[in-house]
């Protein structure tokens, strides 16, 4: 006996289609269920919702009690319903949350997991393959960046008194406008790349669409520190924007994570420890330690991301030192780091303007140098370079760090 449901003087328009629906999920495509009803003209609604779902239904008058019994046969409407999903493969094609190998376009923004309605339109990411983009830390590094946020309204004590002799307080300036433009390029590169990758990489859109907020955040208390004291920005160089303009150009997502994270926002990261061992003021201090432990982070995605794809590609090693090569050679005619940048450093490092301070200064500055070409000869190696390779494509990095 067919199981039977009475949807009483529920009608269709009014939600018995749900429990007919739901009573259907329980049998087989072609098994047959019984609907008995009370509300007006619901036998017509339900031959109605049978045709567009795909199911047939027959009437028959009841022996006791005279109503109408339907019978409802299931169709198999769900297998052409459905079809984009059972013969691509779900958006998840092992239905375990696991990311696939290459992202279809018929799955468009559909949730990892989701079954995809034959019909709906093809969404086109350019950016749609696993071995491309992947990292397998990246939901690690989401979940550390969700919970290492921080307000830079209260995390940093602006009004925390401090007076620096005006040349000092210039060369922080100074600084400030060259860690903007430089943190402006770091936004800029990973949001160009956030719209083209296909959501089924949740993760990786996730953890780039966090480092453009961490990069905002960065420019808007570099910002803030800049005029503290009432300077106005001072020196961009055509050289710096030359630099930072070869980053904007490359368009391969592993190249360009490269450039950025591993080389140049590492050199920045020994940068801004620097910058808060040597601060001279509480303010830069708090700024410097905060922003190096957001670009740490994004150093770690760089990392994890090429160490992925050199698992895969072994050979793309080779594309990475010659785009290293390659952008060593488009910048050979540019002066590298702003001059001002620099004596900006050693003032900083100084603190104070007398021969014995700044000699001091001027020491923990090319000790700086040295330390950011040996991080990144480090990191190098932990990518497979030779020893000798990576000494070479360190110091070939750009001298305008980033």
């Amino acid at each position: 006996m067919p199981p039977i449901i009475d949807i009483e003087n529920l009608g269709l328009d009014a939600g018995a289609h749900l429990l007919i629906k739901y009573g259907l999920r329980e049998i087989p495509p072609g098994g047959q269920l019984r609907v008995v009803g009370s509300s007006p003209g619901w036998e017509a609604q339900l031959s109605a919702w049978c045709r567009v779902q795909g199911h047939n239904v027959s009437m028959q008058q009841q022996q006791q009690g005279g109503r109408l019994v339907a019978t409802v046969i299931r169709g198999d409407a769900d297998a052409g319903r459905w079809h984009n999903a059972l013969h691509a493969g779900r958006s998840d094609a092992e239905l375990t949350g696991a990311a696939a190998d290459k992202a279809l376009s018929s799955w468009g923004l559909a949730a990892r997991g989701a079954m995809v309605e034959a019909g709906a339109p093809d969404i086109h990411f350019r950016l749609d393959r696993k071995d491309e983009i992947w990292a397998d830390t990246a939901a690690v590094l989401y979940a550390q960046a969700v919970a290492a946020q921080w307000n830079p309204g209260t995390a940093i004590d602006w009004n925390e008194p401090f007076d620096l002799p005006a040349v000092v307080e210039d060369a922080v300036a100074q600084l400030m406008t060259y860690l903007i433009e430089n943190e402006v390029a770091a936004l800029v590169v990973p949001a160009r790349f956030l719209g083209q990758v296909h959501p089924h990489f949740r993760e990786i859109q996730s953890l780039l669409a966090i480092q453009v907020a961490d990069e905002a955040r960065h420019i808007e208390v570099f910002t803030r520190r800049l005029r503290l004291k009432g300077r106005e920005p001072a020196l961009s160089t055509a050289g710096g924007q030359a630099s930072l303009k070869t980053l904007l150009d490359e368009s391969d997502f592993s190249v360009a994570g490269f450039l950025l994270s591993v080389l140049g926002e590492g050199t920045f990261v020994s940068l801004l420890n620097f910058l808060h061992l040597h601060a001279p003021d509480p303010v830069t201090r708090q700024i410097a330690r905060l922003t190096a432990r957001d670009e740490a982070r994004h150093v770690a995605f760089g990392m994890s991301h090429l160490s992925w794809r050199l698992q895969q590609e072994p050979q793309f090693r080779t594309r990475l030192a010659n785009a290293v090569q390659s952008r060593n050679d488009a910048l050979v005619n540019t002066a590298g780091l702003n001059e001002e940048v620099f004596d900006a450093l050693i003032l900083i490092a100084a603190g104070e303007f007398t021969p014995q301070a700044i000699a001091a200064g001027y020491v923990r500055v090319q000790q700086l140098i040295v330390d950011m070409a040996e991080g990144r000869r480090i990191r190098l190696e932990r990518l497979g370079f030779e020893k000798e390779d990576a000494l070479h494509l360190a110091a070939l990095h750009t001298r305008n760090f980033m």
